[in-house]
């Protein structure tokens, strides 16, 4: 819990800061970089998790036949924000194997830092299932808001929101906007540059997961 927000959750988990840390150094190689990404995902994806809606089945044990709990209801939707995004995908898909991929494209203006949409496709029935967007780096809160919103237009409903590291101001101005989303995140660091880069932060997340510059 944030500032009492109930929503936000802030990670403490031992594990999550030691590979945020490794994930910091500039000297990080990318299949390491992407590797951690991948398996921070998967650790805020438990979490994010919990509270899945659960139905009981009958399953023949070895033993005996009993009812046992399964996931229910439709499968839930990944939304990856382009491009960095796509780096927590399969973090996630390694706990949702059946989850429903889609995409969100955005750019950022590098003078106003304001977000623009170039690319939008979602699973069908939308509305019906339980959405998480997933995106390593909240800086402004700008691609976020705008990503939640093109969903929410579409009808979407349930969203969770998770990403590695937070900027104070991202994560005021997500949960602002955006009040009945979940927030989870892996790190709130300290504040924005004049840059709108995260301090201290990782650099540039996209491009150290891909190996570009």
């Amino acid at each position: 819990m944030y500032n009492g927000n109930v929503n936000i959750n802030i990670c403490d988990h031992p594990l999550v800061k030691h590979k945020i840390t490794i994930l910091r150094k500039k000297d990080t190689g990318t299949n390491e970089f992407r590797s951690i990404v991948e398996e921070i995902a998967m650790l805020l994806g438990y979490e994010a998790l919990r509270d899945l809606d659960l139905e009981d089945v009958e399953v023949e044990t070895p033993i005996e036949t009993a009812m046992c709990p399964v996931i229910a209801g439709k499968k839930p939707a990944i939304v990856p924000i382009l491009r960095a995004g796509l780096g927590m995908v399969s973090g996630l898909l390694k706990l949702m194997p059946a989850a429903k991929v889609g995409h969100i494209g955005l750019y950022r203006d590098e003078e106003t830092f304001e977000p623009h949409e170039y690319y939008c496709k979602l699973p069908t029935a939308i509305d019906q299932r339980k959405i998480f967007v997933v995106d390593p780096m909240l800086a402004t809160g700008g691609s976020a808001i705008a990503a939640i919103d093109f969903i929410k237009q579409r009808g979407g409903k349930d969203i969770t929101f998770l990403c590695v590291i937070a900027a104070p101001v991202g994560l005021e101005k997500l949960a602002e906007a955006h009040p009945d989303v979940k927030i989870f995140v892996g790190n709130l660091d300290r504040e924005l540059n004049e840059r709108a880069y995260i301090c201290p932060g990782l650099g540039d997340a996209g491009d150290r997961i891909f190996g570009t510059k």
